[in-house]
Order: C-alpha cells, then sequence, then structure tokens
C-alpha cells in the first residue's frame, strides 16, 4: 500500500486537470495484474453521446489531448460500449464488461468522473482477471480521492457567480498554450489559427444603476450562458471581471473566426434580458501566434476599445486597426505601451 499513498500524495499536489489525470491513472496502473488504464472523453455530437481517448499511455510517456473531440478520428458511438452507456444513462458510479482481444480474456471497468450531475470524462481499467471485491474497493478509494480533488480543482478555477473559467485560470492556460507554441515544430498554418477575444457590456454601469446589481448579476449569468452555447467545448470561455469576459478560440482560419464572434454578437443583441430588456456587446480580437501574453492581450484590449470609441455592439479585429493605421503599437524593453 505504501507506493500507492506515495502516489496518492503526488495527486494531490496537481493545480491541473490533466495532470491530475495522468496521476491518477498511473496510481492505478502501478496495481499488480493490470494491463491498460486511460481516461476517455464523453461528449455530445448531433444529439447522440461519443466517447474517444484523452489520456493514456503512450510508447515512451503518458499522452493527452485537449483539442477537438468532435474531428478526433477516433471518437465512437457510446452504444459501442453498451455496459458503459448504460450506466451513464443511468447515473451509475460503475460499469463492468468482459471480451476477448488477441485471443484472450480482458476484464474491463469503467468509473464516471460526475461533476454537477454531468460526466464529460471517464477512467478505464483492463486487467486479465475478474475484478475481485476488494480490487475494487482498492480502486474505488483511489478514484474517489481523485474525484473529489478534481472538484475543489475545478472549484478554485471557476467564477462564482457565472461558473466561467476565472482570471487566475486564464493565466496559467494561456502560458501553457504560450509553451506549448513555443515547443510546436510545426507553425500554425492560416487555416489552423488560435484566436484571443476580449469581449466587454455595453453600458453595463447603467445597468446596475438603473436596475439595481440584483438585474446586473442575472445579466451576468445569462451573458455566460449565451458564451457557452456559442462557442465549441474545447474553445476556452473566461470571466476576467466586473462585464469583461475572454475567449480563446482555437483552430480556425480569421474569415470564420471573425464570423464566428459576430453571430455571437448578434444572439446578444437579439436576446430579451428580463426586465432590462436590449443589451449589446463589444469584440475586440487578435491573433495569438505571436507575442507574449500581455503583449496578445494587450492587443485584443486595444482592439475592444477601439470598438467602444467609435459606436460600440461591433467587433474589430486588431491586425486589420493596425494595417489601417487606426492602432500602433510600440514595444520598448518587453513592455507594450499602447496608444
Amino acid at each position: 500500500m505504501k507506493p500507492i499513498l506515495q502516489n496518492l500524495v503526488e495527486m494531490t499536489g496537481h493545480r491541473d486537470h490533466l495532470r491530475l489525470e495522468v496521476s491518477v491513472l498511473s496510481t492505478i496502473e502501478k496495481l499488480t495484474g493490470i494491463l491498460a488504464v486511460r481516461s476517455l472523453e464523453i461528449f455530445t455530437l448531433g444529439d447522440v453521446l461519443h466517447v474517444r481517448p484523452r489520456t493514456w499511455r503512450g510508447p515512451e510517456d503518458w499522452v493527452s489531448t485537449d483539442e477537438d473531440a468532435a474531428k478526433d478520428p477516433r471518437r465512437e458511438p457510446l452504444s459501442n460500449y453498451p455496459e458503459l452507456q448504460a450506466c451513464v444513462l443511468d447515473h451509475g458510479a460503475l460499469a463492468k464488461a468482459s471480451g476477448t482481444v488477441g485471443g484472450k480474456k480482458r476484464y474491463t471497468l469503467w468509473l464516471p468522473v460526475w461533476m454537477n450531475d454531468k460526466v464529460t470524462t471517464c477512467l478505464e481499467v483492463s486487467q486479465v482477471r475478474r475484478f475481485s471485491a476488494h480490487r475494487i474497493d482498492v480502486m474505488i478509494g483511489i478514484f474517489s480521492v481523485y474525484q473529489n480533488y478534481q472538484s475543489l480543482l475545478d472549484y478554485s478555477e471557476r467564477d462564482a457567480l457565472t461558473d466561467l473559467y476565472n482570471r487566475k485560470t486564464f493565466d496559467e492556460q494561456f502560458a501553457r498554450h504560450a509553451s506549448t507554441r513555443a515547443d510546436d515544430a510545426e507553425a500554425p498554418t492560416a487555416q489552423n489559427q488560435q484566436w484571443l477575444a476580449v469581449i466587454d457590456i455595453d453600458h453595463f454601469k447603467q445597468v446596475n444603476d438603473r436596475f439595481g446589481h440584483l438585474y446586473g448579476d442575472e445579466v451576468l449569468i445569462l451573458m455566460a450562458n449565451t458564451l457557452r452555447s456559442s462557442f465549441r467545448p474545447h474553445d476556452r470561455i473566461f470571466r476576467f471581471g466586473g462585464e469583461e469576459f475572454v475567449v480563446l478560440l482555437r483552430s480556425t482560419n480569421l474569415a470564420t473566426a471573425q464570423q464566428i464572434f459576430n453571430r455571437f454578437r448578434k444572439t446578444v443583441e437579439n436576446q430579451h434580458f428580463p426586465q432590462v430588456g436590449r443589451v449589446t456587446v463589444s469584440v475586440g480580437f487578435v491573433s495569438t501566434a505571436a507575442g507574449s501574453s500581455v503583449e496578445i492581450l494587450g492587443q485584443a484590449d486595444q482592439a475592444l476599445y477601439f470598438a467602444k470609441e467609435n459606436g460600440r455592439n461591433q467587433v474589430r479585429y486588431y491586425g486589420d486597426l493596425v494595417a489601417q493605421g487606426l492602432l500602433q503599437t510600440k514595444v520598448h524593453h518587453d513592455d507594450v505601451e499602447l496608444f
């Protein structure tokens, strides 16, 4: 039991969901008789539940992905795993199945990760013998520590009002994105870029002053819901505080990015907010292909404030504004001076 306890101590030292996931898989893998362990992502595509590998043991080390699940060629309908599908539909705690792989018997156990009455991931464990009651108890104990810590980590990453990711989480995820970008041998193509948008609710102070903070909070909650429904699962949405939000839009080209941000803006414009009525947003966005996080965020901010100072309720792309001579950026000693 000592190696397991050491792994549990290591597991609760992580402050990142994927690293925590790798840690729990590594802990279970060390149990005797385990053939394979991996994490599966469960998601909806065209009203049908699908599953795909998210973290697994590679030839040399653990491999994780958070790319668009809908485009992953390894995705499968959840119905290909009938025992797991029944468990998910019944909000169950575990599922078991057996089969033959390469002429050898294999037994599989699934442990769905339930958070806020939803399941998005599941741990899968395979071994050559039936799962004894003791083995299941041990794995459920490890899994419970993992799930409880996962919930605490998720709570610390989110804004209490809107349940979107908070500013601290943005700083961590964007730093990791920049590091991955720097290590990536293949530069992003024009068709496969990442974009950062800063979104601000127009005249939000007037909403609070006229209707009170209770209705102001309701506007923020409804805005968060609209953001969630307007972007893809693998995009990232953050609340920076007040009425400002940030979106990391992934793996698309400039024209599509402009369409997506404008579609969101029009959705908000056409939405009815109880008591308040009509609300609009201004958006400034930029490519994340080059520059430090401070520069990129500053450039998106410049585009946002240009939109707000020139009529509001519009989307502005930093690159176009610079090309048209409407904005200038001067970089001096790694500091960004904004005009």
